[in-house]
């Protein structure tokens, strides 16, 4: 079928019919099929000319909360869920999910990834993959890549070196694509390292398919393509949207002069009618909307994290104590953030009605502040107060105001209406809750320190208000966790130097200490840390065992529920290699597991380290490497909360790096090989010169004096007068060295 196609067929269907459905090609018999934004729900644009206008769906909890939930199977769940719903609209592809890390907290985006650490990211997203293509609906894995920003983010080129491009921000990218081969990879607006992501050959080719054996298409982001010949070449497939006459005439001609190799544009058109032909198996679908708002509803209880919980006020009774329920977030709540993502939901949940409806007792109500509301009202904040002092708990709900695409913050601080709204509140009943609604984290220093209970609700997707009575209430136990830092302060962040960059160019100067890996090399003092969240009971840890295996490392730690009630505990193996001569985070996320255990209750947790896993990027040989050694696995509930520590020794990988006459005299005396050959070429050289040696053998001769020269690549050594080493020595030596 694919060479039926005409040149001017082929490029056809590599652009877009209209904004949202692929081209037709009716003398083909390919028809148009439908592809539309998510992740967290089917924006299916309704009629009219409003885009981000949507068909009624499930609004599920965004990625900010869903990867907080630390519960691979829930995103499995939710990914089938959205699989049936796209079913039922005769949705092809979903765009989604979108797995950039979180570089700083400032992203305007950040709502829509999950983490500041890639297995954490990876092993979440490859679950929602799973779930959506069981289904027989294809996602489209975003935004390929380093798209960590949204200011100037259809031009801006992030710098990056690669041992940090690989380690971080390509890792959860390459994990989705080689664990569940997502139909479609959507390229970003930005460049990298100068070069646009939909022009980017290394990107899209060498690294996307060649190394990690991507089978499917490469769809551009809405408007990211520059040059559509210059974007075929690289392995880009489809731009989106269309129709694209001009851009379609380009690559006729560009085939026709010899520009661009037929077959480049022959392949790009058969991987597009391949996933034509894959969506046309998919059988119509329907879904209960009531079900999916439940599974909303579980998925969003699972996401709260509870930061403090000083004397056991929470959860609440749910008789004989009056509630002040304060802050218009209760009554007009804010779930989802905006852009490209928003979802018209089949229903919404606000907190004040399921508060109401979960007590006996008196339940009063302010707003304390309007929704879009950033100074403070006096007259607004005076009434809650007021039903503070008359209440036995107040409870205040707040958080920001927006998170969207298209403009990243430019604070962490809670509006001055919200805060102060706080803190008179705090000051007037010592039995004060906060729960907070926001897209990205905020710092909560210093106003949280007279609050004694604090829950992080983030944006929790259409189900969000009766999930957060239920934790209030105690329905459900908290055991979300962090799923990044929250600093006491933005200065603190280790992207904070480098954002959002000037000139088209940001620099991506932290390296690999992105999130929780810079705050701890520099043990910076944080508000709550990576992983961090409290529950309604307590756990404790046993002594962990590891073992190293033939495709990683399995840790065994006994856990139990010390506490008085049911509870789900989520275990954190972090993984350091004490010694390395390679730069490394103190410690990094490597498995995760959540254990459900009833009061009293002890269950062993094993965890499972892949050994791909505790690879680097070796940039000198210019692939993965494993570091043989003893390593350090810290077992906790917390980055900073470890409860057990075990060593396992691993038999690294053959990695030795070649020697070369540029190599430094300290490298040559490290490689084994290079130290007997280097040093009997010294001695030979001492012993041949006598008593007439020059300075340079003399030096040489002086293990004080090697020290200053272990920095001396040997081609520099063998120019300086007297040296030990002449210069047609050193092809040998290298030879000899690498044989």
């Amino acid at each position: 079928m694919y060479s039926e196609l005409s040149a001017a067929d082929q490029a056809a269907i590599t652009s877009g019919g209209d904004f949202w459905h692929t081209t037709a090609v009716e003398s083909a018999g390919l028809p148009a099929v439908t592809v539309t934004d998510g992740p967290h729900g089917v924006r299916m644009q309704a009629s009219g000319g409003d885009l981000l206008a949507g068909v009624p769906a499930t609004c599920f909890p965004p990625a900010v909360a869903s990867a907080s939930t630390w519960d691979a199977d829930l995103l499995r769940r939710m990914g089938e869920a959205l699989g049936d719903e796209c079913r039922s609209q005769d949705v092809a592809v979903l765009l989604g999910p979108g797995v950039n890390l979180k570089r700083s907290p400032l992203g305007g985006r950040n709502f829509e990834y999950f983490s500041e650490d890639p297995i954490l990211t990876g092993v979440l997203a490859t679950e929602w993959v799973r779930g959506l293509q069981s289904k027989g609906v294809g996602a489209s894995l975003k935004h390929f890549a380093v798209n960590s920003q949204e200011t100037d983010r259809m031009r801006v080129s992030a710098d990056v070196d690669e041992r940090t491009l690989r380690e971080m921000y390509l890792r959860a990218f390459q994990r989705v694509v080689t664990k569940s081969q997502p139909w479609t990879v959507m390229c970003a607006y930005n460049k990298v390292n100068g070069v646009y992501a939909s022009e980017h050959h290394w990107l899209l080719t060498e690294v996307l398919r060649d190394e990690w054996g991507f089978e499917g298409l490469v769809v551009s982001d809405w408007g990211a393509v520059v040059d559509r010949v210059k974007s075929i070449a690289a392995g880009l497939d489809l731009t989106m949207p269309g129709p694209d006459a001009e851009g379609d005439a380009a690559l006729v001609e560009a085939v026709e002069a010899g520009r661009l190799d037929a077959a480049l544009l022959r392949t790009s058109a058969s991987r597009v009618q391949e996933m034509i032909l894959k969506a046309g198996k998919r059988p119509a679908g329907s879904y209960d909307a009531a079900a999916h708002h439940a599974l909303a509803r579980e998925i969003a209880g699972r996401a709260i994290v509870l930061l403090k919980n000083e004397g056991g006020l929470l959860p609440l009774p749910g008789s004989g104590v009056s509630i002040a329920v304060l802050g218009e977030f209760a009554r007009t709540p804010r779930y989802q953030g905006g852009g490209s993502s928003q979802i018209t939901p089949t229903q919404l949940d606000d907190a004040l009605t399921q508060i109401q409806s979960s007590t006996s007792a008196a339940v009063t109500f302010a707003p304390g502040y309007t929704v879009d509301g950033v100074d403070p009202d006096d007259a607004l904040i005076a009434e809650a107060v007021t039903a503070a002092q008359n209440s036995d708990i107040a409870v205040v709900f707040a958080g920001s105001v927006h998170e969207t695409e298209g403009a990243d913050r430019d604070s962490l601080d809670l509006p001055a209406s919200h805060r102060a709204l706080i803190e008179r509140v705090a000051a007037a009943n010592p039995r004060t809750v906060v729960v907070l609604s926001n897209g990205a984290v905020l710092v909560t220093k210093p106003w949280d320190e007279a609050v004694p209970a604090l829950i992080e609700g983030w944006l929790l997707g259409q189900a969000g208000g009766s999930a957060i009575a239920d934790v209030l209430f105690g329905r459900i136990n908290p055991s979300g966790r962090l799923a990044e830092t929250i600093p006491v302060k933005l200065a603190d962040h280790p992207s904070f130097l480098d954002f959002p960059g000037e000139n088209g160019h940001v620099r991506y100067g932290e390296g690999i200490h992105v999130g929780y890996r810079g705050f701890d090399a520099r043990e910076q003092e944080v508000a709550y840390p990576f992983g961090f969240g409290l529950s309604y009971t307590s756990f404790s840890y046993g002594s962990a065992a590891a073992v190293a295996t033939a495709t990683g490392v399995e840790v065994r730690v006994p856990v139990t529920n010390t506490g008085g009630r049911e509870g789900r505990e989520i275990v954190q193996a972090y993984v350091s290699l004490p010694g390395s001569p390679v730069s490394r985070a103190p410690r990094e996320l490597k498995a995760f597991a959540a254990v459900d255990l009833a009061a009293g209750e002890t269950a062993e947790v094993v965890l499972t380290i892949d050994r791909d896993d505790l690879a680097y990027w070796e940039t000198r040989l210019g692939r993965w490497v494993v570091e043989g050694g003893a390593y350090r696995v810290s077992i906790g509930a917390s980055s900073r909360d470890i409860r057990s520590e075990v060593s396992v020794e691993v038999a690294g990988d053959a990695a030795r790096v070649p020697l070369t006459s540029e190599s430094s005299v300290g490298e040559w005396f490290a490689d084994p090989r290079g130290a007997e050959l280097l040093g009997a070429a010294f001695a030979e050289a001492a012993a041949a010169a006598g008593a007439d040696a020059g300075p340079m053998a003399a030096m040489a001769a002086d293990p004080a004096m090697m020290m200053m020269l272990g920095s001396l690549p040997l081609s520099r050594m063998a120019k300086f007068p007297g040296s030990p080493l002449q210069t047609e020595q050193l092809e040998k030596l290298v030879a000899a060295a690498n044989d």
